[in-house]
Formats: structure tokens, sequence, C-alpha cells
């Protein structure tokens, strides 16, 4: 693996350095932030699905928005690939990758453990970290809840 390019780039990011022949200056942050976008993306469809469990459940389903509601519920148990793809697969990427960026963002970053321990005012500084922390935390109830779901099934 030392001579493969990838090698080379995660190397260049953990030293801060540039790579001769790349044109690439890729900062932790930007990384941080890419991690953060595509986690909401991937949590999105099981989000969406837990809404619509309760939404459903809100009013009677002849009125808005329960019945929109029920069309999603529907939709999602007309397809079973989309327990395990989009209510299992997806939440645990985004619980695996998130949980590994908080890991290393964590030990990595003195300013975020020292911010993790004052108020709100740091929060405008790590919004990337603290939207990857958000997608991690909602990976793992919505496994939750569909783990809950499989075995009383």
């Amino acid at each position: 693996m030392p001579d493969t390019l990838l090698y080379k780039v995660l190397v260049a990011i953990r030293h801060h350095k540039s790579l001769p022949g790349v044109l690439m200056n890729v900062s932790l942050s930007t990384i941080k932030r890419t991690i953060a976008a595509t986690e909401m993306l991937l949590i999105f469809p099981a989000s969406l699905f837990i809404i619509g469990l309760v939404v459903r459940n809100v009013q009677p389903q002849q009125y808005e928005p329960a019945h929109t509601a029920q069309r999603i519920v529907t939709w999602y148990a007309a397809r079973p690939w989309t327990l395990s793809v989009l209510l299992i697969a997806l939440p645990l990427a985004v619980l695996i990758t998130g949980g590994a960026t908080l890991r290393r963002s964590w030990k990595a970053d003195l300013e975020l453990r020292r911010d993790g321990r004052q108020t709100l005012a740091a929060f405008r500084t790590h919004l990337a970290t603290l939207f990857v922390a958000a997608a991690t935390l909602t990976a793992g109830g919505v496994l939750a809840i569909v783990a809950l779901h499989v075995i009383t099934d």
C-alpha cells in the first residue's frame, strides 16, 4: 500500500503536506464538511421513514400530512430492499464513519475538547463536526428502532 496514490493522499492529509505532482490541497475542515454533508444525505431516507411512521399516527390518515406519511411508509413497505439498504446499511455506514470522524476529531483537536467543555459559543466553530455527531446519533437511533422492530416481528 505505501506506493499507492491513496496512501500518499492520506499521509499528505495527515501531515498537512502538499503532494508532488498532484494538484490537491484539501484541508481537514473541508474533509469534515464533506463527511457531514454525505452523512446527512445517507441518513435522510431512514429519517424520512421514521418521521413518516410518527406523523401517520398523529391524526386520521385521510387528512394531510398523515395521508402523505402513510404513502411514504407504504412505499418503503412495498419494497423489501428498503429495510436492508435504506434502514440498515446506510444508517450503519453513517454510524461507523461518524464515530470514526468524531473519535479522530476528539483525539486530534485540543480546541474541540476545550470547546466541548464550554458553552454553545463554540457551536459556530465546529458546525460540521456537530452535523456529523447529529447524523451519527440519528443513525444509532434508527438502527435501534429497526432492530427492535425486526426482533419483535
